[in-house]
């Protein structure tokens, strides 16, 4: 499926070439490094000064406000692989990519109002404490491992990109940016702890909207303004919005964007340790709800942002595409050769793009961190292994655990640097590992009469399916066997080359591999979560349905009880319903006690609905 390139000549206009920095943008990439270091000093001097107990180290006393904690929210996993990630998709393949702006959408009223609710009434530090909470021990060290092991796969990803980036406008070292993000990250996440992470992350979104704001319209205005661009993305076939094809084996269509990018998104916002842990941060509902909804704003204009910039890039490039001339060697370097070309005479604002990029990184690594501190903590060393340990004992490992975990991810970042399309990339570890987590989490808050046994069965055989199915692709992806047609791409307006390439494959053209390992990456989550909760189902249903009402009401969703309490009551009994209220000692099945009472978690609603 792929096309070859004409022949490249060996022109001096055609070798790479690297552009360096000046002071002012290194001048504006160290503020940005100082500012992200100096907040996590203030709250480590602050922790120090009011002996920080473990709920201020990982949910910042449950008493932060609603903006920054929005804010945080969004930094958590639109990181550097979004900035440099969907520009380069729009260039190589079109807008269809944009369309997942649906599942951008659809995350938030489903994780505000039908997962987020339990969280936060049951007042966790973990999420994971809930699949104790709802199943047994076992379920609860299954969601925890599988969602440490993602995340220290998934973090050097996004840390390789902006190094990528620094190298392509600066020419220093890759391995030198990496270590100066992880020494950065490292030092403000494990001495500040939550807070320091959520307001460096208000910090870096707003640098990340900045660095990206200033290309676009920078770029649009030289490239003859936005006519200009949509004129070259239609003429190129690139403007794709509805590609209405049902094959699962098409990378990216409006089924694919919309259904497997819905399923892709509320696993990373309702079923994830990283976000979960954000929305414990405040202290009640109303603020969470309103954060998650100032999220989706933000998630939607930054998706925009960055798609509108890859099609700047293309009406850039239109009739001399960098990778086939050779001055580039990675679609991810797209971006950054597109900056030092239209921006690279402005002092300044390279170094504002870059900084952009580290702050993407920087925010996803430091949530990653965190996240890790607190399950490690509370699921490994307390929950598995009976730790007793002093809250101020706690607090402190804590710290220690973000610093190690930190090392470890920055050993690992040498290994995941081969990796040519970030995007792609940590989109399918997402999908691989995120749509049997919320799997679990589904059969826990929405399906009461799923049992333990059903939960582990479909988290085990839900995760090795779809993970077959993700290494059988990358395998015939390394291998040749499977590639994906770009949109053409000319080199006639340049010296290096001679003609176009190709047209691309007429579509329904597949490579002839094992169907399931050609099946769109971006399916990999909601064919997770329905083996999930099939097999949790099925399982439970063959070893005995649980009883509901012998489980707690805070266990539910509040969403799943509303329409149940509206049936017949002939139709109640038959199913055991209705549930009993919320006991004080915990749950029957499990054992776990509560940490909180039902008068505790609902404190206070209208006294902190003012802060924002």
């Amino acid at each position: 499926m792929s096309s070859q390139a004409p022949p490249i000549v060996d022109d001096e206009e055609c070798r790479p070439q690297i552009s360096f920095f000046q002071w002012p943008d290194y001048v504006v990439l160290a503020l940005m490094l100082l500012v992200s270091a100096a907040i996590g000093i203030f709250f480590g001097i602050q922790a120090r000064r009011q002996k920080a107990s473990t709920d201020d180290i990982l949910v910042g006393g449950r008493q932060m406000a609603t903006f920054p904690m929005a804010m945080s929210l969004l930094a958590s996993f639109m990181s550097a692989v979004t900035l440099l990630g969907n520009p380069a998709e729009m260039y190589n393949y079109g807008t269809q990519f944009v369309v997942i702006g649906v599942g951008y959408i659809m995350v938030s009223p489903v994780t505000a109002y039908v997962f987020m609710p339990v969280y936060h009434r049951l007042a966790l530090t973990s999420a994971y404490e809930y699949l104790e909470m709802r199943f047994n021990k076992w379920v609860r060290l299954i969601g925890c491992v599988i969602f440490t092991l993602h995340m220290i796969t998934y973090l050097p990803i996004v840390v390789y990109a902006p190094a990528l980036a620094l190298n392509q406008v600066t020419g220093l070292d890759t391995y030198a940016a990496v270590s100066i993000i992880f020494a950065v990250c490292i030092f403000y996440t494990s001495v500040g702890g939550i807070k320091a992470v959520i307001w460096t992350d208000t910090f870096q979104v707003l640098m990340m909207f900045a660095g990206m704001m200033a290309v676009v319209f920078k770029g649009t205005v030289d490239v003859g303004g936005a006519d200009f661009v949509w004129q070259k993305t239609v003429e190129s076939g690139r403007a794709e919005f509805f590609n209405m094809n049902t094959d699962p084996r098409e990378r990216h269509s409006f089924w694919t964007m919309t259904v497997g990018g819905s399923f892709l998104w509320i696993a990373t916002y309702a079923a994830s340790q990283a976000q979960i842990q954000r929305f414990l941060t405040v202290p009640t509902e109303k603020q969470a709800v309103r954060a998650i909804w100032i999220n989706c704003i933000g998630l939607v204009a930054l998706l925009l942002v960055c798609c509108w910039g890859g099609l700047v890039m293309y009406a850039n490039y239109f009739d001399c595409d960098p990778l086939i001339s050779g001055k580039v060697k990675a679609s991810d370097q797209l971006l950054p050769l597109f900056v030092m070309d239209t921006m690279g005479s402005l002092p300044g604002m390279p170094g504002l793009f870059t900084a952009g990029i580290f702050s993407g990184s920087l925010s996803t690594v430091s949530t990653g961190l965190s996240s890790l501190a607190a399950i490690t903590l509370k699921d490994f060393l307390i929950g598995a292994f009976k730790m007793e340990l002093k809250d101020s004992r706690q607090a402190s490992l804590a710290k220690w655990i973000s610093l190690i975990y930190g090392i470890i991810c920055f050993g690992i970042v040498f290994l995941v640097a081969q990796i040519g399309g970030v995007l792609q990339a940590a989109l399918s570890v997402n999908g691989m590992v995120g749509g049997p987590i919320l799997g679990l989490f589904s059969l826990g808050i929405l399906i009461p009469w799923v049992n333990w046994k059903g939960a582990f069965s479909g988290g085990i055989v839900g995760l090795v399916f779809v993970g077959w199915m993700g290494f059988g692709a990358q395998v015939e992806a390394a291998l040749g066997n499977l590639s994906y047609p770009k949109k053409l791409l000319s080199v006639a307006g340049c010296n290096c080359t001679t003609g176009v390439l190709p047209a691309p494959p007429l579509p329904g053209s597949y490579p002839d591999i094992f169907p399931l390992y050609a099946v769109s990456y971006m399916w990999y989550a909601p064919i997770g979560w329905c083996i999930t909760t099939l097999i949790g189902i099925a399982v439970s249903w063959m070893t005995k349905f649980n009883d509901p009402r012998e489980m707690d009401k805070r266990l539910f969703s509040p969403v799943l009880i509303a329409i149940m309490d509206k049936l017949p009551l002939s139709w109640q009994e038959k199913v055991n319903w209705p549930l009993k209220p919320a006991k004080k000692e915990g749950c029957e099945n499990s054992g776990f006690e509560f940490e909180a009472e039902n008068e505790k978690v609902q404190k206070s609603e209208d006294e902190n609905t003012h802060k924002f």
